[in-house]
């Protein structure tokens, strides 16, 4: 009698486990999108590496979370002449610009976003 109650009291664990793992999934998340859809990533409308001859590298604050990175990414990505690769474990968004790198428009372009940036490298 006990082993079959521990049975049904275990697979009722792994039941409730299971569908809000499902349920999280479907509503999307992070620790900031808990209840809204994952992020879409914005890709930069040029893909030619060779049309970017200046690099840049920001330092974000602020970032906890994957949607984190891919929000950072998708405000600097929607900016003309910027694609941008935003690394969530060392803080960084590392960027190809077809122009002289605007720090004023970069870091403004990631606080529009909710994050802090401040320019860590430039070439």
């Amino acid at each position: 009698m006990k082993e079959g109650l521990l049975v049904l009291l275990l697979t009722a664990l792994l039941g409730a486990a299971l569908y809000l793992t499902i349920r999280k999934l479907r509503r999307g998340g992070g620790c900031c999108g808990e209840h809204a859809a994952a992020e879409k990533r914005v890709q930069p409308a040029d893909r030619n590496k060779a049309h970017y001859p200046f690099r840049a590298e920001l330092e974000i604050s602020g970032m906890t979370c994957q949607n984190c990175a891919v929000r950072v990414g998708n405000a600097l990505n929607s900016l003309e002449g910027v694609w941008a690769h935003v690394d969530l474990s060392s803080k960084t968004a590392k960027l190809l610009l077809k122009a002289e790198p605007d720090e004023r428009q970069l870091c403004q372009a990631v606080a529009r976003a909710g994050y802090a940036a401040a320019m860590k490298h430039k070439n």
